[in-house]
């Protein structure tokens, strides 16, 4: 592994983010070349996470923006307060101003309230980390406005003329693949797929993310984990469900799994009402002998 790779996932590692050579390295070349990252892959297996991090990692603000079915650019990019142009119409129209010159006014940049699109082009300091969360609920013709602002990093309010960024911010975008991404906003940004972890893996992000876990409950939750995902689930559960799980068990001073500890604490990992119901009893009971086995036999 390349020095500077290796110090990409130092650096991830020290944040509480378990990194192998190909997130690592695919978040290094997004920053060193100032391309988008885009990444996919199931609910849970730490895609947000990885700007978060990458924030901490540079030292740089995060601006999120969160992607939704109907999603428009005024909403994203940036909106007049009318509220105070308002104000401001009525106190000119008390003290006489010319009209002229009070249209340049309520238009200025004090009356602009920027949303997080603008707010990362106009950053001055110093670059911020973008994250655009979930692109594929937002609609074709977002995801176009999208391909045209990241070509440039710029954008024109017709009040004010053409706004270009200081700073190029480092852009992370996140998919769940409940609709596919175009080709031209995929070929605009690196690429990078997240699979659920290993169970290897699973269980180092686990002591990293929640202090005080013993080895042996660290590793049956691990291997919970990977029995329960090969079950055919409406919604797998992911890190992040692995993680909330272990601080719950930790919060009740369990320090093992049995079928009881379970059942109480299934709502942690499972979301789904069907997947919670088709979870039998006798299904909770054999996948803790497998985790329980499990470890047994690799020890």
């Amino acid at each position: 592994m390349r020095p500077e790779i290796r110090a990409m996932q130092e650096a991830m590692g020290r944040r509480g983010y378990i990194a192998e050579a190909t997130i690592s390295t695919a978040v290094y070349l997004a920053q060193a070349m100032g391309k988008p990252l885009l990444v996919e892959g199931d609910a849970g297996v730490g895609k947000t996470e990885i700007a978060k991090v990458l924030a901490q990692v540079l030292g740089a603000e995060l601006i999120r923006l969160q992607c939704y079915e109907g999603l428009d650019v005024n909403t994203a990019l940036y909106e007049w307060n009318y509220q105070h142009q308002l104000l401001r119409l009525k106190l000119a129209e008390r003290d006489a101003h010319d009209p002229a010159e009070l249209e340049r006014t309520i238009f200025g940049r004090e009356f602009l309230l920027e949303r997080p699109l603008l707010r990362a082009i106009t950053r001055l300091e110093a670059a911020p980390v973008l994250l655009i969360d979930e692109i594929d609920r937002a609609d074709d013709g977002f995801e176009a406005f999208l391909l045209e602002l990241l070509s440039d990093f710029q954008v024109t309010i017709p009040e004010l003329g053409t706004i270009k960024a200081e700073h190029q911010p480092y852009v992370v975008l996140t998919s769940n693949r409940t609709r596919e991404i175009g080709d031209a906003l995929r070929r605009r940004c690196l690429y990078l797929y997240i699979e659920h972890p290993t169970l290897e893996k699973e269980v180092r992000i686990i002591h990293a993310r929640v202090p005080g876990v013993s080895e042996r409950l660290a590793d049956q939750i691990g291997r919970f984990m990977q029995a329960l995902r090969r079950r055919r689930l409406a919604k797998p559960p992911g890190v992040a469900e692995t993680i909330d799980w272990a601080r719950a068990l930790i919060s009740l001073h369990l320090d093992h799994l049995d079928p009881e500890a379970v059942e109480s604490t299934l709502g942690c990992i499972l979301k789904d009402h069907h997947d919670f119901s088709d979870l039998t009893a006798i299904d909770r009971s054999t996948l803790v002998a497998e985790s329980v086995g499990g470890e047994a036999a690799s020890g």
